[in-house]
């Protein structure tokens, strides 16, 4: 029998119930915004974002601006342990947590750029689940790796079967061939470099000569001054003969026991940074859960332990993570920004970020936060690492209401809390045009082109109306029309195309649909099953 489907993928109920997400605008608060006084230096950025709202409705409002310009997202999203569906069967908290995930990583590859990368910080409840549903979104190939990092600085001598020490981040690049920044090298990478036979060049050690895999085309003898033939390693040499020739030539290839054998040495001195290794188990370079816990307590002494973010990461974990992905401007985003780690290591690094929050701690816990590093007043972390002094600042932003709503009859209308300004930057958005309103022309409230023009009004615009419009745009350019309602054929001018808000846009996306979070109210309900007499069975 054949297949349609012919590709392994995994699935859940509600795999396929993609939802059509609204792309509201962002409202900025003034009041919530924070920047420094004055400068501290050069490099101070003020354009970052934090964003109080659900984080799929968060993504999708930056999509227009933001596609492919984001170089490094870091998430640490709910670790589904089961403690929000205890009177719920597995599948359902598993199908719940996957869609959840598999809609927002859907939204994050689209932001994110072509030599970016995106991190994504799990324990084993979930995370061979989610590699499987990233390889299908991101590509296999473009699979980087598992770090594993040690999340504990003491095991736990309770456990009944083993003590779980370690978180994993699956790392996804956005294309193939990603290269990572070299971390510094520190004295125990060093200590390896010796210089017994006081080469002027310095420190060396042995390096390896043999090819990391078979190639039949490097296996070839080399012939020593003294004549003895020395054969290649069973894979062959690292290297061209031709190549080896200039080693030899150059003396960073000796020839040892009178000719016998042949020697490659490896200099300090040309030594750069260290290659990331999978394997992060060193506290003191990357903290660990306790740590965090201490510094989200010395920046918030005053409340109760107990009553602390729960789940915080320490700031040298971010600070890796960042310095491998990223170089200073680029830009970092978090989507899951819990108590604003994130956001606080990126801006000490000089790095632009957006942060993404729903609930209150958005405000008692990442805004305050946040203006504390700002002002300098943050004196833990990675503060002294990176002699960070204050500076720079970010905007808050609210997602809008839906542009959208039901009014008492059932009909669908534009919400009444839109003033003109919303009203034209939310149907830009819409129809995918930039907002700019012109200080020129009133009829120019964003453009798709230097041609493309779109204009929006709550105005019933009549045929003198629409004429007046048609002669200002002229026969060079086009202007797409959104009012309220129209009296005149909608052909009539050949330059605008004139449509009826909202009808035109009901059928672009959900509306009014303000909470995407994981809820089981909010899983698609499943198909009916059958029975054997193909009778719909009753639960």
């Amino acid at each position: 029998m054949s297949n349609s489907k012919q590709k392994l993928e995994l699935t859940w109920i509600g795999k396929d119930q993609c939802p059509r997400l609204e792309p509201r605008i962002l409202i900025e608060e003034l009041d919530k915004s924070y920047h420094a006084r004055h400068r501290v230096s050069e490099n101070d950025l003020f354009e970052n974002m934090l964003i109080r709202g659900d984080n799929l409705l968060g993504l999708k409002a930056l999509e227009q601006k933001y596609t492919g310009k984001v170089k490094c997202i870091y998430i640490d999203p709910p670790f589904n342990t089961g403690q929000a569906f205890d009177h719920y069967e597995d599948g359902l908290e598993h199908s719940l947590w996957l869609s959840l995930m598999s809609a927002r990583l859907r939204e994050l590859k689209k932001l994110l750029a072509a030599d970016g990368t995106i991190w994504v910080h799990l324990d084993d409840n979930e995370v061979h689940y989610l590699r499987v549903v990233m390889d299908e979104i991101f590509g296999r190939s473009c699979f980087v790796g598992s770090v594993i990092w040690k999340a504990g600085d003491s095991s736990n001598n309770d456990a009944k079967q083993f003590s779980m020490d370690h978180n994993e981040i699956l790392v996804y690049s956005r294309n193939e061939g990603w290269l990572s920044n070299s971390l510094p090298r520190s004295d125990a990478s060093d200590k390896h470099y010796k210089n017994p036979d006081n080469d002027p060049k310095g420190p060396w050690f042995q390096g390896n000569l043999s090819s990391p895999n078979p190639r039949e085309n490097l296996k070839y003898d080399i012939i020593s001054p003294q004549g003895h033939r020395i054969p290649p390693p069973a894979n062959g040499w690292r290297w061209s003969k031709e190549r080896v020739e200039e080693m030899i030539a150059s003396g960073e290839m000796v020839f040892k026991d009178e000719g016998k054998r042949v020697m490659r040495k490896t200099y300090l001195a040309d030594q750069k940074g260290l290659s990331p290794s999978s394997l992060w188990h060193d506290i003191e370079e990357t903290g660990h859960n306790r740590q965090a816990k201490y510094e989200l307590k010395k920046l918030f002494p005053d409340e109760k332990t107990s009553e602390l973010f729960k789940t915080p990461k320490p700031e040298r974990l971010l600070q890796k993570i960042i310095h491998i992905a990223t170089t200073p401007g680029d830009i970092v985003l978090d989507s899951f920004l819990g108590s604003g780690t994130t956001a606080a290591v990126a801006h000490k690094m000089g790095r632009r970020w957006i942060g993404i929050e729903l609930g209150e701690h958005c405000d008692t816990y990442c805004l305050t936060r946040l203006k504390k590093v700002v002002d300098g007043k943050d004196s833990g972390g990675i503060t002294d690492s990176v002699a960070w002094k204050g500076g720079g600042g970010f905007r808050y932003y609210q997602l809008a209401p839906s542009l959208v709503k039901s009014d008492q009859w059932g009909n669908e209308v534009v919400n009444p809390e839109f003033n003109p300004e919303m009203l034209a930057e939310a149907v830009c958005k819409v129809e995918g045009f930039d907002y700019g309103p012109s200080q020129e022309h009133y009829w120019q409230h964003g453009k798709a082109s230097e041609q493309d023009f779109i204009y929006v009004t709550t105005q019933t615009l009549a045929r003198p109306q629409l004429e007046e419009l048609s002669h200002a745009v002229g026969p060079e350019r086009s202007l797409l029309v959104c009012c309220a309602a129209f009296r005149v054929k909608q052909d009539k001018f050949p330059n605008l195309t004139i449509k009826k808000i909202p009808k035109a846009v009901l059928h672009r996306c959900e509306w009014d649909h303000d909470d995407y979070s994981l809820r089981v109210s909010n899983l698609p309900a499943a198909p009916p099953t059958m029975d054997d007499q193909g009778q719909i069975e009753l639960l």
